[in-house]
This record gives C-alpha cells, structure tokens and sequence, in this order.
C-alpha cells in the first residue's frame, strides 16, 4: 500500500487514558521468542521517534511546527510506554538481555540480505558478528547467575557460540565513522533499514547503561559496561551513514515512515493476538503522524513526499531464524577489521601503527569482563555455554584462532588450546 494515501488515525484523536496506555505483559513462559524481538524492537522504535523529535523542536523556532511535533512526541512517549511494559515482571534483566541480543542478530542479518547497497550491507554484517559475541558471552553469565537455558529465551532460534571476541570490538571511535549515503540516489529501503538498526542499537545501549548495575555480581557489572561501550560504538557506525545534509522535514518524514514499517511488519508477523491488536492500532496512529510530516514537507520545502519515501512499504523488521547465513558470515568474515578509510581490512593486513591497539590495550589492561565470562563458565561446568550443531561447536577453536590479533590480547583471554579442550566435553544435557 502506498500510505500517504492512507487515511490513519487523526493525531487530535490519538490520546489515551491510562488504562489503555498500560496493557497486560506477554506471558514469559508462553510467548513465542520473536513476540519478545518485535516488542524489543518496537520499544527502541519509538525511544529514537521521541528523541528525534526533542532534538528538532530545539532546533526550531517556528510555533505552528513546533505544536506539531510536540502533540505527536507526546503521542510516542505514551506509545513506547505501553510498548515497554509489554515486559513482565519476572522475565529478569538477564533473559532481556539475551532478548536485546537475539534481535540485534536475526534483524541485522534479515537487514543485510535485503538491503541493495553493497557498502551499508558490509557494514551490516561487520556488526552483526559483534552481536553475534555479545550473545554469547551474556550466556554464559544466564546460566551461571540464573541457570537459564539460553534456549528458554531464544527458543532454538538463533545458534550461541563465539563470533568476532568482543574485546577486539573496541576501537578508536573515529575508525567506527562511515562513509554516508547520497540522499537523492539511495533507496528508501535503505534509509529505512538503517534507522531501524539505528533505532535497535540505540536503544540496547541504553537499556545495558540503565540496567547492568542491578546484579550484585562484579564481573557480570564488568561485562555490561563492556559491551554497553561497544554499542555507542554501533550507533556511531550506523549513524554516520545517514546522510548529514538531509533536511529536519526529510528526517521527520523518515522517521514517521519507519514506524510504520516496522509497526506494519510486527502487525503482518505476529502470533499473539493481543499484542497483534497493538501493533495495528500504532500503525494507524503512525500514518497519522506520517501525512502530518508529509503536509509540512509539502508546506515549507515545497517538495513532494513520495520522492523521499516512494510509494510502497518497506518490510524491515521481519524475525525468522538466521542461523544459515549468520553461519556464512561467521565463518568468512571473523576475521575483519576496520581500517583508517571508512572500509574494512582483515587482521593479517593490519598495520602496526593501527589506531585501535592503543585502546584495546588501555580498555582491557586488567582483562576483559568478555573473556572472563567464558574463564568463569570453563571452570564451572568444564566447558563454555554454547548452543549450535555439533559442526559449528566444534569449529570454536578455528574461528578464534582466525580473529585473534598478534598485536594485542587481552592478559585473560581463553587460548585457542583451551577452546580444543572444550571440543571434548560434550555440552550440558539441555544445550545438546
């Protein structure tokens, strides 16, 4: 459908009580794993529409647009409040973690094999091997803290096992800068597919920094400030491809139009009924916002919308396991780096003088929480937490021997020999 011909749900009529703000949670024992994805997703969605919004009025100084932005920001914040108590109360942080981390994969690889630009797609799949890591490293911490199994989360989905090691996740910042899409050449599904990831990262940096504090457990505190570093770092990445000459209206315009996609797809994909009922009621109030932003483009820029955002849907967010391809990718790509002009090299081309190993080497002078994890679950159970078939298992050592850097490694960092080891002990009865 082309929804700026949509009619949506007047933003005068979209205030809610209350009581319909605050819906029931989906239920933890019983709720399919990407239920938990889409809301995750649609909870990041909205903080990003909110914030972007703040970011515009302070900018402006024009009273009838302002109105405008104010009356649809406020219409966010009460949809990302029903959005984020979606949540229940005894799923704990550590089973939202591996949620966060779930859809950061199975998205990003969904993003990659359906975007058209070539560069933003190899961005996409550096990424997502970096996800991939975090995933497993918050594992091992589920079981040893919880005993969770990572599959009561990830219900089977989406494999568990070492991607790029999260401590050479850490770089000079300006190494993460990209180059940006031409705003006049580049698709809408791209522009939509990047605000999407944007939007995702966003908001799972947001939700380690407010949430990591709260177990008593220094190593598990150590590992969430980690991998929280590593994803301002991901913001910085994905940000930096927008295109920075775009106008506040043609951003506005993006950002309604991505809510709709996303809400679209959450609504086509869903399996739960009531939350379902939630997802089609937003998209409604999205278009809503989305012919508000429309008119003002028209009004103050004189341009036609459909140049921007075309006339069909983009389908960002749908959730499917993507373990073939993130397999694919792991074992191609674990190698990468980023080098010092906005592209990618590999470890053996590194030079010496690379911007990265200073901070590699102050960040994890006293060790890295990332490698501590997997230390701390070999000496508990004899083995890591891992959760693949038994080929990919057993291809651990290889695949880190092919990441590490000669460079530097961190002081506590679990050998090559030590992942060998682990080939030999079969994994738990529940991770078989």
């Amino acid at each position: 459908m082309n929804v700026l011909k949509e009619k949506g749900i007047p933003i005068d009529k979209q205030i809610r009580t209350w009581h319909d703000i605050v819906r029931r949670p989906y239920n933890r024992m019983e709720a399919d794993c990407y239920t938990r994805t889409r809301q995750i997703l649609m909870n990041g969605i909205e903080t990003n529409a909110w914030t972007f919004k703040h970011c515009f009025v302070r900018k402006s100084a024009d009273t009838e647009l302002n109105k405008l932005l104010v009356k649809t920001r406020r219409i966010e914040d009460m949809q990302q409040t029903t959005v984020n108590w979606l949540t229940p109360p005894n799923q704990t942080v550590l089973d939202t973690t591996l949620g966060y981390e779930q859809v950061a994969v199975d998205l990003t690889a969904w993003l990659a094999q359906n975007e058209p630009d070539e560069y933003v797609k190899e961005t996409f799949n550096f990424g997502l091997l970096e996800d991939f890591d975090h995933l497993y490293r918050y594992s091992q911490f589920a079981y040893m803290i919880e005993e969770t199994d990572p599959n009561e989360i990830l219900q089977l989905m989406t494999d568990v096992v070492i991607g790029r090691p999260t401590q050479y996740h850490h770089n000079c910042n300006a190494l993460r800068i990209r180059k940006p899409y031409d705003k006049d050449k580049t698709s809408p599904i791209t522009k939509v597919n990047i605000l999407t990831l944007i939007s995702g990262e966003q908001q799972t940096h947001n939700y380690y920094a407010e949430h990591g504090f709260m177990y008593g457990n220094t190593d598990l505190k150590r590992l969430y400030a980690e991998i929280c570093d590593v994803e301002e770092e991901h913001v910085t990445m994905y940000e930096t491809l927008v295109d920075p000459t775009e106008t506040m209206l043609e951003k506005w315009l993006l950002h309604e139009f991505t809510e709709v996609c996303n809400y679209y797809n959450c609504y086509k994909d869903e399996v739960d009924d009531k939350l379902k009922l939630i997802w089609e009621e937003f998209m409604q109030m999205e278009i809503g916002h989305l012919q508000v932003a429309a008119e003002m483009l028209k009004k103050y820029e004189k341009r036609d919308p459909e140049e921007i955002i075309g006339t069909e849907l983009v389908l960002p967010c749908h959730f499917e396991s993507q373990k073939e391809y993130v397999t694919d990718i792991l074992e191609n790509e674990v190698d990468k780096r980023l080098d010092d002009e906005q592209g990618y090299t590999t470890v053996d081309e590194l030079p010496d003088d690379w911007a990265s190993y200073d901070v590699q080497e102050t960040v994890a002078a006293e060790g890295a929480p990332s490698e501590q994890a997997v230390y701390l679950a070999s000496k508990s159970i004899g083995r890591d937490i891992a959760c693949a078939n038994n080929k990919l298992l057993n291809k651990q050592a290889e695949l880190l021997e092919k990441s590490l850097e000669d460079e530097y490694q961190a002081p506590n960092t679990v050998s090559v020999e030590e992942y060998e080891e682990f080939e030999g002990v079969p994994p738990l009865e529940f991770l078989k």
